[in-house]
């Protein structure tokens, strides 16, 4: 479904974003040319493949590295947009629990670094014997795969693509569909998980208004929730 909005903000994009034009592209000193550029793409589509045919004939730990792959090549604008497909990768087959992957999304929140990292910790996660340092190892390498290749088989075209008005317009509509795959992504695994009364709702709110209003550091909004949410457990227990 996260596919079929996305095609659809670039279908729509041409006439709906009309107000973008076409802009002269960056050149790059690049050292390969469009063929080593091409064989990049090939490649990325090759594999894109393989992770959606062959992924139940593979080994377990070919298995996971398919199911990260897939999750870096169709994920579009990155961040909390891999949420969705991450819960699909790892926790609808039960190789990680719903528990732990919240976990693992809060401590990636509190660090820099971008939301793929996460990858490595529900690698090290998996359940079966395919966690521990190798399974960390494969699912961090298999997420960050796709878009090297992407990124280095476009950069060659990249002048000729920005130049096109139509390719601009279309681009501009994915981000507008990106922005409601993130609240999508906001509401569901994130709001069902962790929202379940009026005391997760009141804790989520200040740690909100303290982000935004107050400007809180990041760590200090962390920090507040994780203890208000102790001693409401607390308190209850």
């Amino acid at each position: 479904m996260q596919l079929l909005l996305v095609a659809g903000g670039a279908a729509l994009g041409p006439w709906a974003c009309r107000q973008v034009e076409a802009k002269v592209g960056e050149t790059f000193g690049l050292h390969y040319g469009p063929r080593t550029g091409a064989g990049f793409l090939v490649a990325y589509i090759a594999l894109l493949a393989i992770s959606l045919l062959a992924t139940p004939f593979m080994p377990p730990l070919g298995q996971v590295a398919s199911a990260f792959y897939r999750t870096g090549a169709l994920v579009f604008g990155g961040g909390h947009v891999v949420l969705p497909l991450l819960k699909q990768a790892v926790v609808d087959p039960g190789w990680i629990s719903a528990d732990r992957f919240l976990a693992g999304y809060g401590a990636a929140q509190a660090v820099p670094g971008p939301m793929f990292t996460l990858a490595a910790y529900l690698g090290g996660e998996l359940h079966g014997g395919q966690g521990g340092a190798l399974g960390a190892t494969v699912s961090l390498l298999a997420i960050f795969l796709p878009g090297l290749l992407m990124v280095s088989g476009a950069l060659p075209f990249w002048r000729a693509l920005a130049a096109r008005t139509r390719a601009g317009r279309m681009l501009a509509g994915v981000n507008a569909a990106v922005v409601g795959l993130l609240a999508f992504a906001l509401y569901d695994p994130v709001w069902v998980s962790a929202i379940h009364g009026s005391k997760d709702f009141a804790i989520a709110l200040v740690a909100f208004v303290g982000l935004v209003a107050a400007k809180w550091p990041p760590l200090l909004a962390v920090a507040w929730c994780v203890i208000t949410s102790l001693l409401c457990v607390l308190m209850n227990t």
